[in-house]
């Protein structure tokens, strides 16, 4: 099924998967992809196991070496859920191939229509109280993991964009380096608030250096920040190293990697990390049992929600809502938002 393949295409799975760093795509997502069509590569080349009785490559299976391959994963009681995941991982990657014009055509497009198997979009996710999460958060005592945590919990906001936050991002009350940085004019008048961008990507510059991390935001949203998070994040600022960057990045590293940006794998780490010391975190675990940066943006978005009943004001500071109904968000900034916030976001301390 191949065509005429694009010259740096001759490791098909590698030329996707460098195509996926090129879009923005996170190292955990790329290695997730990687570990399925290794996987998926390593089945063709066993004539033992694939329908052909010869060893074959991703680029002339066939659809039937992909139910092939699906069939091993229903042997080897992987979850339904799991199953279609993977298969979601081979069916974009086919597609992909064949939109570049390495390969002829997609033989995973029947297989997914056949399939019974599908994703579940909303997974059961460990279930925790704010008075647990506070316990947690408590005993966090370095100013800077402390304030990384707090800021996803209180501003349900994506990993790639607390990491693409800088100095210029943040509106504060009290004295603080900021008063030496020009805030963004959204800001003006909003009292302490953050400005989560949508336009950062990994490859773009913004605000003068190239950005690893990309925002997902569907249109730029002013979030508000309550005392507790305005007194962690003046907290964490009289500590900040000095950074090299002339973004001059709100978080940045105070070990390896000092005063520089950073990125979402360390983010992950750190919150793994005090995860793990938790018992909530296990390597290997699954969505439903471990918490991870993701799960602060479940966290927030379920209490919050719970607590306002007011989903769409939840959609406005997930950034998840569209530009018409945005629009009526912004406008109302200062009545509606902030003060149905301030009333109901939980407290962590």
């Amino acid at each position: 099924m191949a065509a005429e393949r694009p010259a740096d295409a001759e490791d098909p799975v590698g030329y996707f998967l460098q195509d996926m760093t090129y879009h923005g795509k996170t190292d955990r997502t790329r290695d997730a992809y990687e570990r399925v069509l290794r996987a998926f590569e390593s089945f063709l080349g066993d004539p033992s196991r694939n329908p052909a009785g010869t060893a074959r490559s991703v680029d002339d299976a066939t659809h039937r070496d992909c139910m092939a391959w699906i069939h091993t994963l229903r042997n080897r009681d992987v979850a339904p859920s799991t199953v279609a995941t993977y298969a979601s991982y081979l069916h974009r990657f086919y597609a992909y191939m064949a939109q570049v014009g390495a390969f002829d055509s997609n033989p995973m497009s029947l297989v997914m229509e056949e399939m019974d198997e599908r994703i579940d979009t909303n997974p059961a996710r460990r279930e925790l109280s704010v008075p647990q999460m506070r316990g947690f958060v408590r005993d966090i005592a370095h100013p800077l993991d402390h304030a990384l945590v707090v800021t996803l919990l209180k501003t349900g906001m994506r990993v790639g964009e607390l990491c693409n936050l800088d100095l210029r991002d943040v509106s504060l009350s009290a004295e603080t380096p900021l008063d030496d940085v020009s805030t963004r004019a959204a800001l003006d008048g909003r009292r302490p608030s953050i400005y989560v961008a949508a336009d950062p990507s990994v490859g773009s510059v913004t605000n003068g250096e190239e950005r690893t991390a990309s925002n997902k935001r569907k249109r730029s949203t002013v979030v508000p920040v309550d005392d507790e998070l305005e007194a962690v994040l003046l907290r964490w600022l009289a500590i900040r190293p000095d950074s090299p960057s002339p973004a001059e990045p709100l978080f940045v590293g105070t070990a390896s990697g000092w005063g520089r940006r950073l990125e979402p794998d360390a983010v992950h780490h750190v919150v793994t990390a005090h995860a793990a010391d938790a018992g909530w975190y296990r390597a290997g675990g699954d969505r439903e049992e471990n918490v991870t940066p993701h799960y602060f943006r479940h966290f927030f978005t379920t209490h919050l929600r719970d607590r306002t009943g007011d989903r769409g004001i939840v959609k406005y500071l997930r950034g998840d809502v569209a530009g018409d109904i945005i629009d009526t968000y912004t406008h109302n900034w200062g009545d509606r938002v902030r003060e149905t916030y301030e009333s109901n976001i939980y407290s962590l301390r």
